[in-house]
């Protein structure tokens, strides 16, 4: 699969506008590829130079087959009509909250998983839990 972004180039800097600070939405994503047997996606953005360890700035889960791109400042609410459901970030939140680093370069991974079924879990998940 590929994973691409109009918001950004990969491995450039993410634009200020998607920072935790600034306008906090999140970018847009496009992808193709996907196996035939995919039943839902799920993407995770973390952070793992992060000082506490990797921190994750968005999880959704349960995005349709369907479906192949993200658009620009996804809703931070539980469900997302179409697009599936938002888990919680290392924030507390759900959906996505973006870079606010306390120094230094960081990296960022937009990480894009084709499932073999609808995971059905509670939005409350967390990468970790």
């Amino acid at each position: 699969m590929e994973i691409t972004s109009s918001s950004f180039k990969h491995e450039d800097m993410l634009p200020a506008r998607y920072a935790y600070e600034n306008q906090n939405i999140s970018p847009s994503l496009s992808w193709s590829g996907a196996p035939k047997e995919t039943k839902s996606f799920a993407l995770i953005c973390d952070d793992p130079d992060a000082p506490v360890g990797t921190w994750v700035h968005w999880v959704i889960f349960d995005i349709p087959a369907s479906v192949n791109g993200l658009p620009e400042n996804v809703v931070r609410e539980e469900e997302v009509s179409g697009l599936g459901k938002n888990g919680k970030n290392s924030y507390g939140n759900y959906g996505y909250d973006g870079p606010c680093p306390p120094g230094g370069t960081h990296r960022y991974y937009f990480k894009l998983y084709a499932l073999d079924a609808m995971l059905n879990l509670n939005p409350t998940l967390t990468l970790f839990s």
